[in-house]
């Protein structure tokens, strides 16, 4: 996310309220969908110009990734980022399984990076720093060690464990994951928080309110080694919101948090004693939509062909945009991912805004996939892909046309411990 971090979204976070959910007009089930040549065709596009970035954009020694790069034109950066990284290694499944590259590559690129990080990358208690030298691995920027940074590479971590079944793979996997000590993350507070730093100590920003949090603390519950106890899944707020009489699971943040941890964690056809995660990303999916026809009154380049908003670059930097309700000074962006990540929840809706996007707006694409925002109004097209969004993208376009992510990830006896754990039942 550039050097813009999540915990930077509590700015915007405001008091919500409780309540149990109640039925309301959206309840659709996802079933794989049998996709159209056209749509099928359109995915394997958007997949392999994503993967090309994962490939190229890394560093072919330590397997670390660029954090963002230039879209269109040569690009000398070295910050690498490790949640760029998970998604890069889950990228390697997704790109040997469609013959993008051979075994043979994406095994040895994938066992490469899980020594370099098992022997040589700085990490504190088993997590890692935010961002680091894609050559060295040296912290840079004096950014924090992450919790859910890390909890993003472990889940690339984990689908390579899973997908490779590699001795060596799933001896390094292992050995990475159950160094991390959730219970030093965890020891006088049931909300972990957002990180650490040698300089300060424990970040003052606790993850709190229902958000991509969910996949850090289904990991941490399903640690055989250093497990968070039960009651951390029931720790964190889970604020409700209406919006046209649609009643769902939210936050005061952009559209991504319902995304992430559902690109690995199958939420399909399972609960807890709160909420159908998944069905209600397909809730917040659809207001988000709704939200954004809306705005069509003041910005009139949404439409049901062209919408979606999440955190991303704008003509002006780094915004934590979206809604609603509205956050940020919205001004007509698009950002691809926020459909991109979303081709689960809304099939048909987020195909057909990709499919005009890549058709009628050809500075939006290169050839690394979608650049990550654009504003027609303006004819402002971004020059930079970003890893984490082109990497959400990637995953959910695969786990539309297969569930290969999903499948593949949720054989780890870690992801199943997490959920039985945190007391998911399926229905």
């Amino acid at each position: 996310m550039g050097r813009f971090t999540r915990r930077d979204l509590l700015a915007v976070m405001a008091a919500g309220w409780n309540g149990a959910l109640k039925a309301d007009p959206v309840s659709p089930e996802f079933s794989q969908p049998q996709l159209s040549k056209d749509d099928d065709d359109l995915l394997d596009e958007i997949e392999r110009a994503d993967f090309r970035f994962f490939w190229e954009q890394a560093d072919p020694t330590t397997g670390l990734v660029k954090d963002r790069c230039k879209a269109k034109t040569p690009d000398h950066g070295n910050v690498a980022s490790i949640a760029a990284t998970g998604f890069g290694l889950t990228a390697l499944c997704i790109a040997e399984r469609r013959g993008y590259i051979s075994l043979n590559e994406a095994r040895g690129r994938v066992f490469s990076t899980l020594q370099f990080i098992w022997e040589k990358m700085p990490n504190h208690r088993g997590f890692f720093f935010h961002f680091a030298n894609i050559v060295t691995g040296e912290r840079i920027w004096d950014s924090e060690i992450s919790s859910i940074d890390t909890a993003i590479l472990l889940c690339g971590i984990l689908t390579c464990k899973q997908h490779f079944r590699h001795a060596e793979i799933i001896r390094l996997a292992s050995a990475i994951y159950n160094r991390v000590e959730w219970t030093w993350l965890s020891e006088d507070t049931s909300l972990l928080p957002h990180g650490w730093s040698p300089e300060g100590g424990f970040l003052p920003y606790r993850w709190d309110y229902y958000s991509e949090l969910m996949m850090m603390y289904l990991l941490g519950l399903g640690s055989a080694s250093h497990p968070l106890p039960p009651s951390t899944w029931h720790a964190w707020k889970r604020l409700t919101f209406e919006y046209e009489g649609i009643r769902y699971i939210g936050s005061f943040a952009p559209l991504f948090i319902h995304q992430y941890s559902q690109g690995w964690f199958d939420f399909r056809g399972k609960r807890d004693r709160y909420v159908d995660y998944f069905k209600n990303s397909i809730k917040a999916t659809e207001v988000h939509r709704r939200f954004c026809i809306e705005l069509s009154k003041r910005f009139p380049d949404y439409s049901m062909d062209l919408w979606g908003i999440t955190a991303s670059d704008s003509q002006y930097g780094y915004v934590a945009w979206g809604g609603p309700p509205e956050t940020g000074p919205i001004d007509g962006t698009v950002v691809p991912s926020a459909t991109g990540g979303s081709l689960t929840f809304m099939p048909d809706g987020c195909l057909r805004v990709l499919r005009n996007i890549r058709k009628n707006y050809g500075g939006a694409w290169s050839p690394y996939g979608f650049v990550n925002a654009f504003n027609p109004i303006k004819k402002w097209y971004d020059t930079d892909v970003v890893a984490i969004d082109t990497g959400i993208t990637m995953i959910m376009a695969e786990n539309l046309r297969s569930g290969f992510v999903w499948t593949t990830f949720m054989k780890n006896a870690e992801a199943q411990r997490g959920f039985e754990r945190a007391g998911f039942y399926n229905f």
